[in-house]
């Protein structure tokens, strides 16, 4: 049984959903998921392991999890494949997307994974964060646009500018003087232009990770974020900062 040490301070902000839902499946038997058709969709193309088989940490974390968001996000079943990986990954994952300081809000930070996931081809955390930033932002629209094309998006001034540095990131352009001072003209100092750089960074790396194991998104994501609700509902945790 692994030490307590390890369990994170944090759950990660996809799993901070105030709403619940009933009738939500176990994670017992998490190598597949049910689609339309009544058909059967792994999740990932290496194993998954059952809850027994987890260390006590992880399986404590995905639990409060669940509880906490009516639904676990299969990024935590197909992590849990390496849990040493695992518990780096939600740390830093952690660190970089609820971090309080600097000033990136939390709508920004999931329109950047948005922005350059979509560049990335990667499908779970382009639908997953789009569903993040939709209650964060309250905005059910923008996402979609950003994901077909970021230029053509109704971004604000502050917006664009951090998604060009972004996008500058990404892409692995040589990056200059002019890249901050473009930021530092939308009010974005050094600091911030590191915070974009590494979230831009971070999931360069986590949608690679999607793609050879063919992550594929819980279908509660789609929609969540997109239809108003009653007071209090697909809320998450720190979403009016």
């Amino acid at each position: 049984m692994a030490s307590n040490m390890w369990k994170l301070s944090r759950l990660p902000a996809l799993t901070h959903f105030a709403f619940r839902r009933s009738g939500c499946a176990s994670w017992e038997k998490p190598r597949a998921r049910h689609v339309s058709g009544g058909q059967h969709e792994t999740i990932s193309r290496f194993p998954v392991p059952y809850k027994k088989e987890l260390p006590y940490d992880i399986v404590e974390l995905m639990e409060d999890a669940q509880s906490k968001g009516g639904f676990l996000p299969n990024v935590f079943k197909v992590l849990a494949h390496r849990p040493a990986e695992f518990r780096v990954f939600f740390a830093f994952y952690n660190e970089l997307m609820n971090k309080e300081t600097g000033r990136l809000t939390k709508a920004d930070r999931e329109l950047i994974v948005v922005a350059t996931s979509a560049y990335n081809n990667c499908l779970y955390c382009v639908v997953s964060h789009s569903a993040l930033h939709r209650i964060y932002s309250r905005n059910p629209t923008l996402c979609d646009q950003v994901v077909i094309n970021y230029e053509t998006a109704e971004l604000s001034s502050r917006e664009r500018a951090m998604l060009d540095f972004a996008h500058a990131v990404c892409r692995c352009d040589t990056i200059t003087e002019q890249h901050f001072l473009a930021l530092e003209q939308v009010g974005f100092d050094r600091e911030d232009a590191w915070d974009i750089a590494a979230i831009t960074a971070f999931f360069a790396m986590s949608n690679r990770l999607a793609h050879v194991t063919d992550m594929r998104p819980n279908v509660e994501f789609y929609n969540m974020g997109r239809i108003p609700r009653d007071k209090g509902s697909d809320k998450v945790e720190g979403e009016d900062k």
